[in-house]
């Protein structure tokens, strides 16, 4: 890890040197970032993790809010919130065969979530882009429990990170894409391992909780404030 960060911090240092010499300012392909904080709507498309049996939440159109502010060198905080327009199948595990399906149901997963992000190439833009990089830490909620079926989603512990591309041509507005993972846990009820006489609704050896990965793409626009 301290290998990793030095060699971060010398790419970051090499950028902004190139930036200074070897072009006049005005032919330089560098240009300065002068806004500290950006308001950004985005949208687009959130891919769920597989669970063994399909009653979690699944992928579905994304969209959210992101506000970010500048704190020195190519660091910025970051502070997230998304919806997913979800679905879920419920069964009742007191059933058996398509008696126990209950049908395709439509559910809001809610993302919000506090990062640490990198500017690649400091408060500069090169060409006009400017590739970054984050980790953070935050939740995921859902009403999910629908009747009979015992599952809850609740509220999950999710850590978070990815990276994107700021395109920022000048003046107060950017265009940015972005990807991102969602990282928590899923747990299901005791009572989809009970046999009942039609036998239990996940093989026994299966883990009641688990940790999944759950993947987001997303484009939007922002407005640049506060110089």
């Amino acid at each position: 890890m301290k290998h990793l960060m030095g060699a971060l911090a010398l790419v970051l240092i090499a950028t902004s040197a190139r930036a200074q010499v070897g072009h006049l300012p005005e032919n330089s392909p560098y240009r300065d970032v002068e806004t500290r904080q950006e308001l950004t709507l985005f949208g687009g498309r959130y891919t769920a993790g597989q669970d063994l049996i399909g009653v979690a939440p699944r992928g579905g159109p994304m969209f959210g809010v992101r506000y970010e502010v500048h704190v020195g060198g190519p660091a910025l905080l970051v502070a997230r919130w998304a919806r997913v327009n979800s679905e879920r199948f419920p069964i009742d595990p007191t059933k058996s065969g398509a008696a126990a399906q209950l049908g395709r149901r439509d559910v809001s997963l809610n993302l919000a979530d506090v990062d640490l992000a990198l500017n690649l190439t400091g408060q500069k833009s090169y060409h006009h882009f400017i590739p970054v990089v984050n980790v953070g830490a935050g939740i995921a909620t859902c009403n999910c429990t629908i009747k009979p079926d015992p599952y809850t989603f609740g509220t999950a512990f999710a850590f978070s990170y990815g990276g994107g591309l700021r395109y920022v041509p000048g003046g107060r507005f950017q265009l940015r894409a972005d990807w991102g993972n969602y990282l928590y846990q899923l747990k299901y009820p005791t009572a989809y391992y009970l046999n009942n006489g039609s036998g239990s609704a996940v093989p026994p050896k299966q883990a009641r909780s688990f940790w999944k990965n759950n993947r987001a793409l997303t484009l939007g626009a922002s407005l640049l404030f506060f110089r």
